[in-house]
């Protein structure tokens, strides 16, 4: 008895030291071998995204290794997997990449954890304010921008000499290239999707107004929503107008103004690689300058994107996810994801670092972009509130100002009186 009474005591002591050193060691999954964090996030091409994550496993000292688990290409179908795995509080997600719109919504669920004392700190050191406020939610942070984005007006310097400052004066330029037969047209996102809430967005802001009130209670909307559905009227119905307007995304503005029959295009800085690869002798005419202004006197605030790291709720290893974190989104990995996957960093110190600046020759235009941008109404409501923007404004040629944004206005009510989440 006292021999088995030693066992079982032996037994207790290891079992007792190998629960409180799972955590470093693995131990309560089988063995000695590092922890697996699990990272969900958009399908990278580049190679930028399995860097960052080879990297921070490697300088966690067999702590943990980090599993780049790619989601679906689209923004809906990302959303979808991750609110499935969640509301099922699945305790593999370690960190999840969120899309700028989604931090309220998942915050509100309870689905993510915030982040607080040295994670906060460390979360915000150098980081753009307007990126972080994307991942802020009742004045709690709940993730840390991982990149951004910001869109610029690129045009062609062999037809403009001169940029336009706001959107009159480039739809009359493009009304006067048309006239002399040459290539006049202004490419946009007009097709039934989030381009065009982001496009009606940033109109609004732009024009000194707001989609939500302060507290993403009620609609605001007002003069500034109408002055900004009467722009995209009056460059829907103008030479300016591509006759895809209504079916065009970011891709096919690109193909677009590559393909020579385009004089502008508002898009984000993809497009510039692209330029110099698909069509080098257009390249040499290919310049940017700020999104134009909806007034002359007012600097435009457009709609800024990007992906926020967050840490799931019920992750069973959340100390190493907000370290593993932190690590994915440093200076060296946002500035290994700004040179081959095109994605801005969202730290200011970057943008004055010699590598990006040479090969983001816009990248001063991109930060001063960046720190008079806005974001899209926060709300947990918000793909919602983005559908009845959408919807409702489409096709661009057949907006009417006044009552499509009293329509607006109604559904945005009922989408913020709606109970739960949208499925």
């Amino acid at each position: 008895m006292a021999l088995l009474s030693g066992i079982h005591g032996l037994l207790r002591a290891q079992l007792a030291l190998c629960l409180s050193a799972a955590v470093l060691a693995g131990c309560g999954s089988g063995g000695g071998g590092p922890v697996t964090l699990n990272w969900y996030n958009f399908p990278d091409d580049s190679g930028a995204l399995a860097s960052a994550a080879s990297a921070c496993s490697k300088q966690s000292g067999g702590r943990y290794r980090i599993s780049y688990n790619k989601l679906p290409r689209t923004a809906d179908g990302q959303r979808q997997q991750l609110v499935r795995r969640l509301a099922a509080k699945d305790d593999t997600v370690d960190i999840i990449g969120l899309d700028v719109t989604w931090p309220a919504e998942f915050a509100e669920a309870k689905w993510i954890m915030p982040w607080t004392g040295h994670n906060r700190t460390a979360a915000t050191r150098d980081t753009l304010e307007v990126p972080l406020q994307t991942a802020t939610w009742k004045g709690r942070l709940y993730a840390v921008p991982y990149n951004t984005n910001t869109q610029l007006l690129w045009y062609r310097k062999d037809l403009v000499p001169t940029p336009p400052k706001t959107w009159a004066e480039m739809i009359g330029m493009a009304g006067r290239l048309a006239k002399q037969g040459k290539p006049h047209y202004v490419e946009i996102q007009g097709a039934q999707y989030e381009g065009l809430t982001v496009w009606f967005n940033t109109l609004v802001e732009s024009a000194g107004g707001s989609i939500l009130n302060a507290t993403a209670t009620a609609p605001k909307l007002g003069p500034p929503a109408v002055r900004a559905a009467s722009v995209m009227k009056t460059l829907a119905t103008s030479a300016a107008a591509d006759p895809s307007l209504s079916n065009q995304m970011e891709d096919q503005n690109r193909l677009a103004m590559e393909s020579g029959s385009a004089a502008f295009e508002i898009n984000y800085p993809f497009v510039y690689p692209s330029m110099k690869a698909n069509n080098p002798s257009l390249f040499k005419q290919f310049r940017w300058a700020p999104y134009p202004a909806v007034d002359k006197d007012r600097p435009a605030k457009p709609t800024i994107g990007g992906i926020d790291l967050a840490i799931g709720a019920y992750s069973r290893h959340s100390a190493f996810a907000f370290e593993a974190a932190l690590c994915l989104r440093n200076r060296q990995n946002q500035l290994t994801a700004a040179l081959e996957g095109g994605l801005p960093p969202t730290l200011r110190p970057l943008y004055s670092d010699p590598s990006l600046v040479k090969n983001y020759p816009f990248a001063s235009t991109v930060l001063t972009a960046l720190e008079n941008a806005s974001i899209r109404p926060k709300t947990p409501a918000y793909q919602n509130v983005s559908i009845a923007i959408s919807h409702t404004l489409s096709p661009p040629n057949g907006i009417e100002p006044r009552p499509d944004v009293q329509k607006i206005g109604d559904q945005i009510k009922d989408a913020l009186n709606s109970k739960g989440l949208i499925p």
